[in-house]
């Protein structure tokens, strides 16, 4: 369910992002209390045409008794309607339609010793994560690893500094510019595997660490997780989230190999229903013709918030870049991927 959140808040970070912050009432605080890493669905409506989009949150996690602060990072992307909004157009005072926290890209806060790589706004649920560990666990210690085109373009540089100078024990940072020589630390380019498989082991033990959060465009993500296997890292401890997917690749054809008539049982908020999957449409698109409040966002298959258990039947995902592996092996899929391949299939999105 959406929300309509007044906006307290509109600080400028580099020249095409913003960090947005909203009021939250005090009937609606339990609600939008969050577990580092997840993040909100936006709701604007722009000539009767509705856009969703997803942002992460990048504020620490408040412990129990304390108010919590929502604000999220915005990156303005190229032909973006709600970023280009959000840079250009949204002020104080205005007010956007906001859902609560989700998403299962998550550390709760623990004793440990984790470790994240990120690319360009993959920073904003990391800076909540390592915020929030560090400040609510004394035994933890956190090793960031972070690529930027350059220093300008680099989100949050005060907020990270700050986490390097309150915690300079337990706080590693190391920064890479892709497009930009520094006057000390790493070469400049890319964090690709082959880069990757040489740095970390120099840095820490990979494969004994609690935890491994990959978050920032595909590539990146894709090149650090198969660095991380060949490193030895379980892979129950590589977490990943993808801002940007630019593969090249285009959906497969589930589709075509869908049963010619098909039937698709919901259950969404307590209530079921059933209805036929027209031909080539997606299971959300199907639930989404009787049920306007059913949950997505992205609809590319990247943020997860469309994500349901399968109860029975069979389905083909066109792409999957936001469950892991433990998940679609538990039965969860994306609707907004799905296609049915039995002709009678049932969805849980409550679980």
């Amino acid at each position: 369910m959406f929300h309509p959140l007044r906006v307290s808040a509109v600080e400028p970070l580099t020249d095409d992002s913003v960090a947005v912050t909203f009021e939250v009432p005090p009937e609606l605080r339990d609600a939008f209390r969050h577990t580092p890493g997840q993040h909100l669905a936006l709701r604007r409506t722009v000539n009767g045409e509705e856009i969703r989009r997803t942002y992460s949150i990048c504020a620490p996690a408040a412990p129990s008794g304390v108010d919590p602060v929502l604000r999220v990072g915005i990156r303005l992307v190229e032909g973006g309607e709600f970023s280009t909004y959000a840079l250009k157009e949204l002020a104080v005072g205005d007010t956007v339609e906001v859902m609560p926290p989700m998403g299962h890209f998550l550390l709760a806060p623990r004793p440990g010793h984790f470790a994240a790589i990120v690319g360009g706004s993959g920073i904003t649920p990391v800076l909540s994560m390592a915020a929030t560990v560090l400040a609510q666990e004394p035994d933890a210690r956190f090793c960031l690893i972070r690529s930027d085109r350059t220093a300008a373009s680099t989100m949050f540089l005060e907020e990270v500094a700050d986490l390097k100078d309150r915690y300079p024990d337990r706080f590693q940072l190391i920064t890479v510019l892709s497009r930009e020589e520094q006057q000390s630390g790493l070469p400049s380019g890319r964090l690709d595997k082959e880069r990757l498989t040489a740095l970390l082991p120099a840095l820490l033990p990979a494969a004994d660490m609690d935890g491994w959060y990959l978050c920032g465009p595909f590539g990146l993500v894709q090149s650090a997780e198969a660095a991380l296997q060949d490193l030895g890292v379980d892979r129950h401890h590589i977490h990943h989230e993808i801002f940007h997917v630019d593969d090249g690749r285009g959906p497969t054809p589930a589709a075509a190999a869908a049963p010619a008539h098909a039937t698709l049982t919901a259950t969404l908020d307590g209530r079921s229903g059933t209805w036929p999957v027209q031909e080539g449409e997606t299971l959300l698109e199907t639930v989404l013709r009787s049920r306007s409040d059913a949950p997505y966002a992205c609809k590319g298959g990247v943020c997860g918030t469309c994500r349901a258990f399968l109860v029975s039947g069979e389905v083909r995902m066109d792409r999957n870049f936001a469950l892991e592996p433990d998940e679609t092996e538990a039965g969860y899929v994306l609707a907004c991927q799905s296609h049915p391949a039995t002709s009678d299939v049932e969805l849980d999105f409550d679980r």
